[in-house]
């Protein structure tokens, strides 16, 4: 390889290297702080789910027969 071709994919390298660098920057920016992160790390666990408890109260008087509201 001539002087000239190592140095283009020297630069070449280079690019792409600081190319992966800003895209993985950018991923982690777009995913940090996402609904699920802070799921997983317990931001809502003191919260009482009310739908839910709601929901399965009335899924336990349907099965024993009884008014739904």
């Amino acid at each position: 390889m001539t002087e000239a071709a190592r140095k283009v994919a020297q630069q070449a390298e280079e690019r792409l290297d600081e190319v992966a660098k800003n895209v993985r920057e950018r991923f982690d920016r777009v995913t940090e702080g996402r609904f699920t992160d802070k799921v997983k790390n317990g931001a809502f666990a003191d919260r009482a789910d009310h739908g839910t408890d709601q929901g399965r109260d009335e899924a336990r008087r349907r099965e024993q027969g009884g008014p739904e509201h």
